[in-house]
């Protein structure tokens, strides 16, 4: 039962809050009961809605009093025109009633003007609040060399023009809380110097108002609202009042205000870059009326601090920005002296870190990383580049890394350490690849003016009354980390616009030497063919005049002789198959490709027949994972390729007695192919980098015969087709090779791609 009632009541509670929040103070109907308020139409005078008081100044009957007030305005009534719609009150002067003499204050809303009365003070000369404030105040604001010293300026004198007992100046952060920066207090108030005020306290509506209407005096804590009329009979409620003086404020505020033990209070907004920064805020255990010359004095001084803390935070910002500035040039000069990849970022990380006031740094590219500093590990930064790349394009922070990035698998508290804040930058769309930096959690002490958990409570007559304690209450916040200044994004931003324009000019430079090496590469082949061509004839012609040396003159010879022209013959022989095999291997990169679907089942089956005809005196154990794929390519060049991995496993297991042979299938992300295993003679892998290289030998060629081309030629075939080629091997176990290559759904979407980017 009491957790029903606990349930319920919470429930209340947040109903109660979004009403409160949501409550119409722009248009409450009534007044504060120390002034007059008469609604005029500026177009004809005419008077449209008044406060319901106006009978302690004017005698009459409701029905008379509009007239009656319409007269009685009628000296200010001209002044009208002067008004500009939406700029906020202005003085109209003074007017007399009876035996009261009133100021007037009048502001236009649309095509309405609202005409505002209090009583008049006398002019005060050389001692008048605005006079004083230019004298004395602004030289001394000049001199203040920061935010919370201007504050403290301020708040002594705006206690000494209103005599309030307390003055405090405090400053909104990004959740709406308020710290006070700056306090002067008479004996006998509490001083909350240093301390915070929830949000809640000034829901964002009232806070709007405030960036609105920049100045507001509640004169009574106590006081009762006077309601305001329409002529024609509407509800008051119908009446922007906005910028009105007089306004009447929330019941719950006024509670709160005498929660406080402060009957009289006074607000001025502090607007920079036209945003709420934070208020002036003006308290009293008794109640205080101010006239109209004061309240404008500290509105002018509320501007005159808004005008200077703009002023020296754009100060801070110029003078962060430059430092900024250098870092990032030195960074890139750093990127530019080197070969441009960015992992070369992390070989002096003192700018790097600085930039971002870092512990640790890292730079993220698929599934590596480079790191500096305090990080977290490998598997973590991992994942969290993926997880950033489906986040973000350009920039992403946070200063609370466990609760904005909860969702990211493996960033747990104990994987994360004393990781709390994050800033990444994307270098590319098409890649994971990130610059991020990491900044420690830092455990702070909040004072609060009260226990911000207990804000607001329902009561028995069902309505939200606000909290009763501002006693010091402190609670330690973690999680957290220094937050990120927009100065500090900014530049991040204009490090990520150097880092890429960087990568692309490397790229550009790295597309010319392409195109260089592919015309060197072409001027080679030709020169291979020609070279390959005019050569076969020369070797055939040697061959040939030794066999006729040996057929006419062969009795006349010694056994030396004919030794002699038996080397002679096979050297020019073997001549004859490098020639061959390189005429082919340069016809390989100047043939088109016809491309077409090959059953590899036939072709190794012909293969197999093939080898073991060829090799009738060995025992070869030949083993086939069927189902083979079917490859898409040039049957005539797959062929080619196949027939040498083929031979090469059947050469290389010649030791082997039986050699093994295995032949599979393979499928992977890039496509298929085939495997080709054997248990021959190996290799160290060491080498391997070696093997596919024209003329790249392991094995001497008296151990085993060959041109040392029939490698080169497999990868060059298999790259024509968009494939990869790759070996595996250990020295006297065997070796495997194994090509993939593109399917044709890959191929075709590859051309389609390329003809729409061209």
């Amino acid at each position: 039962m009491t957790r029903a009632l606990s349930a319920a009541t919470a429930a209340a509670t947040d109903q109660q809050l979004a009403q409160c929040a949501s409550e119409p103070i722009r248009v409450p109907g009534a007044i504060q009961p120390h002034g007059w308020l008469a609604v005029v139409d500026c177009r004809t005078g005419a008077l449209v809605a008044f406060s319901e008081n106006w009978d302690t100044l004017l005698a009459g009957t409701p029905d008379l009093l509009a007239a009656r007030i319409e007269g009685a305005l009628d000296l200010v009534t001209t002044t009208r025109h002067r008004l500009v719609d939406g700029e906020g009150p202005v003085s109209c002067g003074t007017l007399t009633v009876g035996d009261r003499r009133l100021h007037v204050a009048g502001h236009r809303l649309g095509a309405l003007v609202h005409f505002e009365l209090e009583p008049d003070s006398e002019d005060t000369g050389t001692r008048a609040p605005i006079y004083s404030l230019a004298r004395h105040v602004v030289p001394l604001m000049q001199r203040t060399s920061g935010v919370n010293e201007l504050c403290r300026v301020v708040v002594a004198e705006m206690k000494r023009l209103t005599g309030f007992g307390r003055c405090l100046a405090y400053r909104f952060d990004a959740e709406g809380h308020g710290e006070v920066l700056a306090e002067s207090v008479d004996p006998g108030y509490d001083a909350y110097a240093g301390h915070r005020f929830p949000g809640s306290d000034i829901p964002a509506q009232a806070r709007e108002l405030y960036r609105v209407n920049h100045i507001r005096l509640i004169a009574d804590a106590h006081y009762e609202p006077v309601p305001v009329r329409f002529v024609d009979g509407r509800e008051g409620t119908a009446l922007d009042m906005s910028q009105s003086a007089l306004r009447s404020v929330s019941p719950v505020h006024l509670e709160y205000m005498r929660n406080m033990r402060t009957l009289a209070s006074m607000s001025v907004s502090i607007v920079v870059g036209g945003k709420l920064w934070g208020l002036v805020s003006c308290h009293d255990h008794a109640p205080r009326q101010l006239p109209w010359e004061t309240r404008m004095a500290c509105e002018h001084l509320g501007q005159l601090l808004s005008l200077q803390i703009e002023a020296k935070e754009e100060n801070e910002q110029v003078t962060e920005q430059l430092r900024l500035r250098q870092l990032t040039l030195a960074i890139v000069a750093q990127l530019a002296d080197s070969d441009a990849t960015l992992q070369r970022l992390v070989d002096e990380p003192g700018p790097l870190l600085r930039l971002g006031r870092a512990a640790g740094a890292a730079v993220i590219l698929n599934d590596q990383c480079w790191t500096v500093g305090e990080t977290p590990d490998r598997t973590t930064l991992l994942a969290l580049g993926a997880w950033l790349a489906n986040r973000i394009d350009r920039v992403w922070h946070s200063d609370r890394l466990p609760q904005d990035a909860a969702s990211l698998d493996g960033m747990s508290e104990g994987v994360l350490g004393s990781t709390a804040g994050l800033l990444a930058i994307s270098i590319s769309r098409l890649h994971r690849h990130h610059i991020v930096w990491f900044r420690p959690e830092i455990v702070q002490t909040v004072t609060w003016a009260g226990d911000p958990r207990k804000e607001s409570a329902v009561g028995a007559d069902d309505r939200l009354h606000p909290r009763r304690s501002f006693a010091s209450w402190k609670e330690q916040l973690g999680g957290r980390s220094l937050a990120w200044t927009p100065g500090e994004v900014h530049a991040m931003e204009e490090l990520r616009q150097a880092l890429i324009g960087i990568v692309l000019r490397r790229a550009e430079e790295m597309a010319e030497v392409a195109m260089e090496l592919g015309r060197v590469n072409k001027e080679l082949e030709a020169f291979s063919y020609t070279v390959s061509h005019d050569l076969r004839a020369p070797m055939r012609h040697i061959a040939g005049f030794v066999d006729l040396v040996l057929e006419m003159e062969g009795g006349a010879l010694s056994e030396r002789s004919r030794r002699y022209l038996a080397h002679v013959k096979e050297a020019s022989a073997h001549a004859g198959q490098l020639v061959d095999a390189l005429l082919d291997f340069s016809r390989m990169g100047r043939s088109a490709i016809k491309h077409g679907s090959i059953n590899t089942e036939h072709l190794i089956d012909d293969l197999i027949a093939e080898q073991n005809t060829l090799n009738k005196d060995r025992r070869i154990e030949w083993t086939v994972q069927r189902p083979l794929p079917r490859l898409w390519g040039d049957p005539v060049l797959l062929q080619v390729a196949i027939r040498n991995l083929v031979s090469n496993a059947v050469k290389y297991t010649r030791p082997r007695d039986p050699a093994r042979i295995e032949i599979a299938g393979i499928e992977t992300g890039e496509g298929i192919g085939l495997s080709i295993s054997d248990n021959g003679v190996g290799f160290q892998m060491k080498y391997v980098n070696k093997l596919f290289g024209v003329f790249q030998r392991l094995h001497q060629t008296e151990a085993f015969e060959g041109t040392g081309i029939g490698l080169a030629s497999v990868r060059r075939i298999v790259e024509r087709h968009g494939g990869q080629v790759e070996a595996l091997g250990e020295a006297d176990r065997g070796a495997c090779f194994r090509f993939t290559l593109p399917t044709r759904t890959m191929q075709e979407a590859l051309s389609a791609a390329s003809y729409l980017s061209s």
